[in-house]
């Protein structure tokens, strides 16, 4: 844990200078209307696109600088922008801004016998502070995001990403001051210094009201260790896919490939594949699809018949999130089976079922415990602009407040309005 006494006093000074800064920018966040931070979230997208080339030489120099400090592949897939990313950003702020304003919504409303009516209106949550690694495109959803649902936000991007994240911020910020907004509402830390992510989960409490991770293991786990203030996210993503007695040979080919080999390091990125015993003739071509795609396959006993080229899975690779091109393959006795299976190894990030039986599918998308569950589909599906939420900070695991994809509404809480006409409460 970082203590304020143990860390330099100059970065002491900074933080605590940013945490004031977006304190200051909550009321001017809460006096502004929709229109203005649309405005301003259109201005940084027309700014992205600008500055494409800017961006883009920027992150060439922190994908050389990780290239050389040995990074792996499936971070190295994180961090890399190119066009087609850099336009996805700009487009992402864009449907940011179209959806509808979630601050002041009311989400309820009902009269009591005394004349007093009753309102549940959503209310940012406040000052949110991201610490996130490796994707520089992190930097513009949350950002966007955060404005949107008029939450002020200091952002703490990966040093890997360090050029990268500085290029879009300054599209963020001419996006504000452009609309008339204070730049502090989006800031980003400007140090590398690991102290500050101890400072913004222990040291900074009078200022940020929650935390948000995003990013691998041992990064989630330490925020969840030392954050003093509530945390939205998952620790990982250990995602299956079920492929059912009932289900279509090439449908399931297709989503199994793509469910793990679209992009191998995002979280909803398949790790596990589950295949009915009574389904065992598809068993052959799943397993020969993926390594003929390049995928290394772990299987157990039954797995490892189909093919010399199928590694031994050992009771480790259940519980593993691989983030690369890996994945273990299991036999099992039905959909009982496999929902037993995920109960046991699973992370309750996201699951699909592939089968042309509905029965079986419903039996398996209700009593799957899993924030996003998939009936026929990828579980790259697992993304909130895929959800229509223009973007999302991260895929919840929690049980309260906010599960699945982080949107908009879900940077919201909410408070009750009451408006009476003089009663008072009988004694």
């Amino acid at each position: 844990m970082t203590h304020k006494n143990a860390v330099d006093p100059a970065l002491v000074a900074l933080m605590e200078e940013l945490g004031q800064q977006a304190v200051a920018c909550r009321d001017a966040l809460a006096q502004s209307d929709a229109p203005t931070r649309n405005r301003a979230l259109t201005l940084a997208a027309a700014q992205i696109r600008a500055r494409r080339a800017q961006i883009l030489e920027a992150n060439s120099q922190d994908m050389a600088a990780a290239q050389a400090r040995g990074l792996s592949g499936a971070m190295l897939d994180r961090l890399k922008l190119d066009e087609k990313r850099v336009e996805a950003m700009a487009k992402g702020l864009e449907d940011i801004a179209a959806l509808p304003d979630p601050v002041g919504s009311v989400s309820a409303e009902w009269p009591r016998p005394n004349g007093m009516v009753i309102q549940r209106v959503r209310v940012p949550l406040g000052v949110i502070g991201i610490i996130y690694e490796s994707r520089p495109n992190v930097t513009a959803d949350a950002g966007a995001l955060c404005l949107k649902s008029g939450n002020p936000v200091i952002l703490r991007g990966g040093s890997e990403s360090r050029k990268s994240s500085a290029a879009i911020h300054d599209c963020l910020v001419h996006g504000l001051e452009s609309a008339g907004l204070p730049p502090a509402c989006i800031q980003l830390v400007p140090t590398p210094d690991r102290a500050a992510v101890g400072l913004m989960l222990a040291g900074m409490t009078g200022y940020i009201n929650v935390i948000v991770p995003r990013g691998g293991r041992s990064l989630v786990e330490r925020v969840q260790a030392e954050a003093r203030v509530p945390v939205i996210g998952h620790l990982e993503g250990i995602c299956h896919v079920y492929v059912d007695r009932d289900a279509n040979p090439d449908m399931a080919r297709a989503i199994v490939l793509n469910a793990k080999l679209r992009r191998t390091g995002i979280c909803g990125a398949a790790e596990t594949l589950l295949v009915d015993r009574s389904a065992t003739g598809q068993l052959q071509g799943l397993i020969q699809a993926l390594l003929a795609a390049g995928c290394e396959v772990r299987g157990d006993a039954e797995a490892q018949k189909v093919d010399p080229r199928v590694k031994p899975a050992t009771e480790e690779d259940w519980r593993t999130e691989y983030l690369d091109a890996i994945i273990s393959v299991r036999v099992v006795d039905g959909v009982e089976e496999a929902m037993q299976h995920i109960a046991h190894y699973g992370s309750a990030h996201t699951e699909a079922i592939v089968t042309d039986n509905t029965a079986t599918a419903e039996r398996f998308l209700r009593r799957v415990d899993s924030a996003i569950v998939l009936h026929n589909a990828s579980t790259q599906f697992a993304d909130g602009g895929e959800f229509g939420m223009g973007a999302e900070i991260g895929i919840s695991t929690d049980r309260f407040h906010a599960r699945g994809p982080v949107g908009v509404e879900q940077l919201t809480s909410y408070k009750y309005v009451v408006r009476g006409a003089g009663q008072v409460r009988p004694g």
